[in-house]
């Protein structure tokens, strides 16, 4: 799908025409440069490498600096590839900015969500816990408890929700534009966007 790599800024609400308020995410998006154009002919598939976010020369490798003094720009921090976009109507070293989404009501926007680290079931999973905390206290009050039955089947069933890593994953949702700022490349969208302030997004028709 066409789109676009951004940042997310952070949250605000705006007041819609009946007077509610509207909870939005600001997204800064683009402006993406193209530093490839990927073909059928010499790279089995067709699609568009977009870059987004300047990067100090110092922190790159001569790899990405070589590859980047390519398309007429500086090296970036972000790097992804789209398909969806017209064939030959862009081309190395082309800018593209949040206009493309100008004709969308909905888009599609893919982020990493914290990462939270090895939780335990009751802020992993929601579990209650187990037992009270008077008459009696016990190290048992945040145990999973039982994970299944005893001698059939003799094993954990799939899917038993368990302790474990909690976040640091990608996440995609649907959410509606509020507004577009094309001067400052800045796209309003409805709801929230998984991840961290200033951390990156896919955003996608």
């Amino acid at each position: 799908m066409q789109g676009l790599i951004g940042k997310k800024v952070g949250m605000t609400s705006v007041f819609n025409e009946d007077g509610k308020s509207i909870p939005c995410t600001v997204l800064e998006v683009g402006p993406c440069v193209v530093s490839q154009v990927k073909t059928v002919e010499k790279d089995g598939y067709s699609a568009l490498q977009l870059s987004f976010d300047d990067k100090k020369e110092k922190a790159s490798n001569k790899a990405e600096i070589g590859h980047f003094k390519q398309a007429g720009t500086g090296p970036k921090r972000k790097i992804a590839e789209f398909v969806g976009f017209e064939e030959g109507k862009y081309k190395r070293g082309d800018v593209i900015t949040v206009d493309l989404f100008n004709d969308d009501t909905y888009l599609d926007v893919r982020g990493w969500t914290k990462g939270k680290g090895f939780q335990g079931v009751i802020k992993r999973h929601g579990f209650g816990g187990v037992g009270g905390t008077t008459h009696g206290q016990h190290n048992r009050l945040r145990a999973p408890g039982s994970m299944g039955a005893s001698s059939w089947p003799s094993r954990v069933m799939p899917g038993m929700r368990m302790a474990g890593q909690k976040g640091g994953k990608q996440q995609e949702t649907e959410l509606m534009i509020v507004k577009i700022f094309p001067e400052s490349n800045l796209l309003l969208v409805k709801g929230a966007v998984p991840g961290p302030k200033g951390g990156y997004v896919i955003i996608t028709k």
